[in-house]
C-alpha cells in the first residue's frame, strides 16, 4: 500500500512559518493536487514528503511506516522537478538509471529499467541523445522517466509543466494523467495553474498563506467554495460588496437589490457570481433582471467576455456563447443581465 499520511506538518525558518498544521491524506492510486498561489507552501510541503526539507513538527507515513525524519535517499519516493535537473554531460538513458545506479541496482537491471521507463514515456528510441539535444517536452518525459525507473511508492511533480509552452503543456498534462491511471501510482502535483489543476487531479488542496483552505474534487471546490480566497482562485469570479440585509436579500455598495441564497447572518458580506452564470435578457419573471452597460468586451473565440456596468459602484463579467449567425453585443450598448438567486455565492465579511 502507497497510502501517505500528512499529520500537523509545519515548517518555520527563523520566526516565519511557511508551512502550519498542514494534515491530509493521499489513498493508494490517488492523483491530488497541492493549488495555490506563489509563495503558500505548497512545494514546502512536497519538499517535506520528498525529504529534501526537514519539518519543524508533525507527521509523514508512507504505507503506514513514519518516514517524517527519514533521508530522501531512503524515501522510496519518486521527484519531477520544475527545472528538470538532468546532468547535461549524461546520456539520456545515464540520466534515467542514475537513481537506480545510487541504489545500487546491478548494471544490467538498471539499464533494463531505464530502457522499460523510456519506453512508457514514449523516447525508446532517444537513449543515447544528451539532454541539450531534446525539446523542453522531451526533457520532461525524461525527467519523469527518471522518477519512473526506481518504481516509487509516491510519484512528486513540482510544478513540471511550468517550462512548457501552452500547447505543450496541455499535451504533456494529458499523457502524464493517463501514465499515472495505467501503472496506479500514488501522486502529489504541485501548481499553481487552475486549469491544469482542474485537469488532472482526483482530488485538489486550495492553499493560501502556509495553510489549507479547502480539500475537494472540482466540482466541491468551484460550485461550493469554503470561502472568498478559494472563490476567486478557483475559477473567475466578480465579486460585489455589500450587506445581506435579509435573508435572501443582498444590497450592493452600489445600491442594487439582489435575490440570494439564504445567508449564515445579516450584515458586511460580498457577493461572488460566475460569469457564465449570468444572462442576457432574462425572462421578465426572473428574480435578478439588473439593466447595465457594457464598457469593455473580450473576443475570447468561443466565448464573448462582457464587463458590464451595473451602477457607479457596480460591475459585472459576464461570458456569453459566441454563436454564428446571431449579432454580438456591442461597446455602449445597454443591456439586461439575470442569474437565479442560489447561482450567487455569499461570504460575510470576517467580523
Amino acid at each position: 500500500m502507497a497510502r501517505l499520511e500528512i499529520e500537523a506538518l509545519t515548517k518555520r525558518y527563523g520566526v516565519a512559518t511557511t508551512v502550519r498544521d498542514v494534515s491530509l491524506t493521499v489513498e493508494d492510486g490517488e492523483f491530488l493536487v497541492l493549488l495555490g498561489p506563489s509563495g503558500c507552501g505548497k512545494t514546502t510541503t512536497l519538499r517535506m514528503v520528498a525529504g529534501f526539507a526537514e519539518p519543524s513538527g508533525g507527521r509523514i507515513r508512507l504505507g503506514g511506516e513514519d518516514i517524517t525524519h527519514r533521508p530522501a535517499w531512503r524515501r522510496n519516493t519518486g521527484m519531477v522537478f520544475q527545472s528538470y535537473a538532468l546532468f547535461p554531460h549524461m546520456t539520456v538513458a545515464g540520466n534515467v538509471a542514475f537513481g537506480l545506479e545510487m541504489r545500487k541496482v546491478p548494471r544490467a537491471e538498471r539499464e533494463a529499467r531505464a530502457l522499460e521507463a523510456l519506453r512508457l514515456v514514449r523516447l525508446g528510441g532517444l537513449a543515447d541523445r544528451l539532454p541539450r539535444q531534446l525539446s523542453g517536452g522531451q526533457q520532461q518525459r525524461v525527467a519523469l522517466a527518471r522518477a519512473l525507473a526506481i518504481r516509487p511508492d509516491v510519484l512528486l511533480l513540482d510544478e513540471p509543466l511550468s517550462n512548457l509552452d501552452a500547447k505543450l503543456r496541455e499535451e504533456v498534462r494529458v499523457e502524464i494523467r493517463q501514465l499515472q491511471r495505467q501503472l496506479g501510482l500514488t501522486t502529489i502535483m504541485v501548481t499553481h495553474d487552475q486549469e491544469e489543476a482542474l485537469t488532472v487531479a482526483d482530488r485538489l488542496v486550495v492553499m493560501a498563506e502556509g495553510e489549507i483552505r479547502q480539500i475537494g474534487s472540482q466540482r466541491d471546490l468551484y460550485e461550493r467554495p469554503a470561502d472568498r480566497f478559494v472563490a476567486g482562485f478557483v475559477g473567475r469570479s466578480t465579486f460585489l460588496p455589500g450587506r445581506v440585509a435579509a435573508p435572501g436579500l443582498f444590497e450592493t455598495a452600489g445600491g442594487l437589490r439582489i435575490a440570494c441564497r439564504a445567508a449564515p447572518g445579516t450584515g458586511p458580506a460580498t457577493l461572488a457570481l460566475r460569469p457564465e452564470a449570468i444572462r442576457l435578457d432574462p425572462p421578465p419573471e426572473a428574480a435578478n433582471r439588473l439593466a447595465g452597460e457594457i464598457e469593455f468586451l473580450s473576443y475570447l473565440g468561443p466565448l464573448l467576455e462582457l464587463h458590464v456596468r451595473l451602477s457607479a459602484a457596480d460591475r459585472l463579467v459576464v461570458h456569453v456563447p459566441n454563436q454564428a449567425g446571431l449579432r454580438p453585443p456591442a461597446l455602449g450598448e445597454q443591456v439586461v443581465l439575470g442569474w437565479p438567486p442560489e447561482t450567487g455565492m455569499i461570504f460575510l465579511d470576517p467580523t
